[in-house]
């Protein structure tokens, strides 16, 4: 992957740079010129986007996002030259000294194996290590030696790495790995259709990217690839690069089922190999699935979590979490004990709703590789995609109950907006050929526009053989739409829909805009629609503003229509 280094040329002119630089790390893009997405791209590697009004992005230099940075080659010259090359003013010295300090963290401080199993944390700089060994987590956490050499006590790795990355000096952890059992896993040259089988050529360098050769800097880390991209391949891809017993964890038991059955598909492994631990099965086998949900089940609120001992078992030589943005916090806890496990994070997106970036960087690892979805898109790996919001009024008794609603319940209200339902049946009808999802937040609308539009609806109370009976029949063309709450907004494989209509959403969730758009970008003949419905001048449209920084992010343009001028047609 490039680490940016390269910046497409100078501009001529200083009008063809669009890109303004402030001091405290925070970078202004302006949308309208031409150098507008070489720029953004470039951004996209060691930024974070902040904001997205319609010609002025604001995007920010973080900690968290030079690291990543870092972590996959970034240099300070090739930041410094990115930022030189396009800011239209001098860039500040204050921004320039905020990358090459956060840079320099990177690696500052080190993991290295000691003896009797013991493990040593080294640094160059001694200001760093008295730092560590003075704070309340990291400290504790520390034995020092008579010869002034600080140990760490393999237990500890993960918690060390946690408050060392709050600390703001993550450690590099070159302990390296236990095998786990061996288990030869080979990949298909043909699938069980008889097609041709082979990795992308992304695909091949992700499963590079992570693995890195078998050394201690390889094997820990995360692949953001887009939904659709194939990331449950790259995860065979680095099975069959580990060549050990594997679990992975995904976020249901659908999605389960669909990583036993690309297992059974594009491997030779043999099916008495594989299990599934989930609520209807229990089954620990060499690749072994589970779910998040099962791990951390307890059977009471205060209780344990008595299958959090699958992740414990000492026989995996990987552990991949599917999601991994999704990672619930009893599985962090766990996970800082399983350092000596290879891991694998499978995302869309590195976004997390709780702020947990931080605690995914340490225990799971750095980002190892991504390309932006626009890419895909270019080179046909994913379909092309047209993102567009309709901005409905909300009719007069509802702008009433909107007005006297508590300010908790406004949210819910607007999303409600009966309005929307003349909406969906116009999309419906003008793309009738066209599979169709219908999606959402709340269940009584969901249920509503199922009645009205007489479709059948999918949410957590459908029973799981009902859902799976209607996604096959939805992928076989026996369902030409669904109505579906957010139990489709992940790991659920459907490659034909070419239209899915977003009628309400979790708040500003940038990590749900990236699954739902994940939905229908499966490669097809016909650029794919996805369509935003939001009540207009409500906190809704407030709300909408911060899911759309993921498209801005990923380099798509959206178009916002008033719901009176909308044609469902185009």
């Amino acid at each position: 992957m490039s680490c940016g280094a390269e910046h497409a040329g100078v501009p001529a002119d200083l009008d063809d740079r669009p890109l303004i630089v402030q001091r405290d790390g925070a970078l202004l893009l302006e949308t309208e010129g031409p150098a507008y997405p070489v720029v953004r791209d470039l951004l996209g590697g060691f930024a974070q986007l902040d904001r997205s009004p319609e010609r002025l992005h604001t995007y920010r230099i973080t900690p968290l996002s030079l690291r990543n940075a870092a972590a996959v080659g970034f240099t300070f010259e090739a930041i410094a030259g990115a930022l030189e090359t396009w800011s239209r003013y001098p860039v500040p010295s204050e921004a320039l000294d905020l990358v090459r300090d956060q840079l320099s963290r990177y690696g500052r401080t080190r993991l290295v194996p000691g003896e009797s199993g013991e493990l040593l944390l080294r640094s160059e700089d001694a200001r760093v290590l008295a730092l560590a060994g003075s704070d309340e987590d990291a400290g504790a956490l520390i034995r020092r030696r008579t010869d002034g050499g600080m140990v760490v006590a393999a237990r500890d790795r993960g918690a060390l790495k946690q408050a060392m990355v709050h600390l703001g000096y993550p450690v590099e952890d070159l302990c390296g790995y236990a095998d786990g059992a061996p288990l030869e896993i080979a990949l298909r040259t043909r699938d069980g259709h008889g097609r041709p089988l082979a990795l992308r050529p992304y695909q091949r360098a992700a499963v590079e990217a992570f693995h890195d050769g078998g050394g201690a800097r390889g094997g820990a880390g995360i692949v953001v690839l887009a939904c659709g991209a194939g990331k449950t391949v790259v995860g065979l891809g680095v099975m069959a690069r580990v060549g050990a017993r594997t679990l992975v964890l995904t976020t249901s038991t659908l999605a389960a089922r669909q990583w036993i059955d690309e297992l059974l598909d594009k491997t030779e492994v043999a099916p008495e190999a594989v299990g599934e631990y989930t609520g209807q099965r229990k089954d620990v086998r060499p690749i072994t699935v589970a779910t998040y949900q099962m791990l951390t089940h307890r059977p009471s609120k205060d209780g344990e979590f008595p299958h959090l001992e699958l992740l414990r078992d000492a026989g995996w030589g990987l552990v991949i979490y599917d999601e991994v943005h999704m990672l619930p916090a009893p599985v962090f806890r766990a996970t800082a004990e399983l350092q000596a496990r290879r891991r694998l994070g499978l995302t869309a997106t590195l976004v997390r709703e709780d702020s947990r970036e931080d605690d995914v960087f340490a225990l799971i690892g750095p980002k190892r590789f991504e390309v932006p979805w626009k890419v895909l898109e270019g080179q046909g790996y994913i379909a092309e995609a047209l993102c567009t919001e309709v901005r409905v009024a909300l009719p007069e008794r509802r702008r009433i109950a909107y007005a006297l609603a508590p300010r908790r319940d406004r949210f819910r209200v607007a999303a409600e907006n009966p309005a929307k339902i003349a909406l969906v049946r116009a999309l419906l009808a003008a793309h009738a050929t066209v599979p169709a999802l219908v999606i959402g937040q709340f269940l009584d609308q969901l249920a509503e526009l199922a009645r009205e539009l007489g479709l059948p609806l999918i949410t957590g109370a459908t029973p799981q053989a009902e859902r799976e009976r209607l996604f096959e029949a939805f992928r076989h063309g026996e369902e030409r739409a669904l109505v579906v709450s957010k139990v489709a907004n992940f790991a659920i494989d459907l490659p034909d829909a070419g239209l899915l209509v977003q009628v309400s959403g979790t708040f500003g969730s940038r990590q749900e805009e990236a699954q739902r758009l994940g939905r229908v970008l499966r490669p097809k003949a016909q650029p794919s629609r996805f369509c935003t419905l939001v009540s207009r001048d409500t906190v809704e449209q407030d709300f909408a503003a911060k899911r759309q920084m993921f498209l801005v992010e990923q380099g798509y343009r959206y178009q916002i229509v008033p719901g009176e001028e909308f044609d469902a047609r185009l």
